[in-house]
Order: structure tokens, then C-alpha cells, then sequence
């Protein structure tokens, strides 16, 4: 049976071992009726031009740097696009993948968050890509709740875990 985990779910798998998501910051706050809260850890600048080719070799990433908070812990993005990583290490089972979506006060501001698929086997602290559209910006502060992440039940666990160069990111 596939289906989306309720938070009764998730709440389970965290307390499982390894657990689902550990170094959250309040479960409390976090959990909701049908995935997890993220919260913002780092944001950082795209610098360099990034590619993808037709082999793994050909891939490169852009390189990044890391935006300072003020000493209220908060930042002010102008419109762009820029990188955030999470507070959240996320260890997903073979049976279970996930889906990030952004917060709604996010969308309501014309802030965007955009991600990949977490596949089924990944551990990491994973990362998005987050567009400010507003002309004036938008203010976030550290910590903030910032994007849902859905988990998904395959209809049989994966035969092969995520096997990429992100395996183990940021931890």
C-alpha cells in the first residue's frame, strides 16, 4: 500500500532507530497533520555559473557564500534566487521518499522554494533553492519554519538505496 504518512507516522519513525529526522528544533512545532517542518540553518549566494552534462564528470554545482544574519539572527534577500540548507538531517528507509513544499506565508510574500526529490535511502542535510520575487525582498530570520516535507510510502521498498553525491551532504 502507498500512500502520504500522517504525522502519527512520521512521529513514530522519528522515535524509530535510525530515526526519520533528528536535529530538529522543536517537535512540537515542527510536526504537522501531514509531514514536517524544515527550518533555515544557513542561506548562501549563487557566485559561479553551474553545468550539467550527459555524464556525472560533467556536472558542476555553482559555488556559493554564505550570507551573515544581523545579530537579531535575521536577513533581508533582495529578489533573486539563492541556496538555504536546513537544520534537519533527514534518514529516509528504502520504503519511504519525500517532497519538500514551501510554507504558505512564504507564497503570500512572492518567496518560492524549490527542490528535488529526496529518494528513498538518502541521508543528509539537504538543501533548496529559494527565489525571492518581490521587488523589496523579503526578511527571514534563522530557525524560521520555512518548507513541509511530504514522505511518501513506496509500494515495495527500493532494491537500491540513493547512491549519489549528496548521500551524507552538510552532516
Amino acid at each position: 500500500m502507498t500512500g502520504i504518512l500522517s504525522n502519527q507516522s512520521i512521529l513514530r519513525l522519528i522515535n524509530g532507530s535510525p530515526p526519520l529526522i533528528h536535529s530538529y528544533l522543536s517537535i512540537d512545532e515542527q510536526i504537522q497533520p501531514n509531514g514536517f517542518d524544515l527550518t533555515l540553518n544557513c542561506v548562501a549566494t549563487l557566485e559561479t555559473p553551474g553545468r550539467v552534462g550527459e555524464i556525472p564528470n560533467d556536472r558542476k554545482v555553482s559555488e556559493t557564500s554564505n550570507l551573515s544574519f544581523d545579530e537579531e539572527n535575521w536577513l533581508h534577500l533582495p529578489t533573486g534566487s539563492f541556496l538555504i540548507t536546513f537544520n534537519e538531517i533527514v534518514s529516509l528507509p528504502l520504503n519511504l521518499m519525500a517532497l519538500g513544499r514551501p510554507r504558505s506565508s512564504l507564497l503570500r510574500s512572492g518567496v518560492a522554494i524549490h527542490t528535488a526529490v529526496w529518494d528513498a535511502g538518502y541521508t543528509g542535510r539537504s538543501q533548496a533553492l529559494i527565489n525571492v520575487y518581490h521587488p523589496n525582498g523579503y526578511d527571514m530570520q534563522k530557525n524560521a519554519r520555512v518548507m513541509q516535507l511530504v514522505f511518501m510510502l513506496l509500494d515495495a521498498p527500493t532494491q537500491q538505496e540513493y547512491d549519489g553525491v549528496y548521500q551524507h551532504e552538510n552532516i
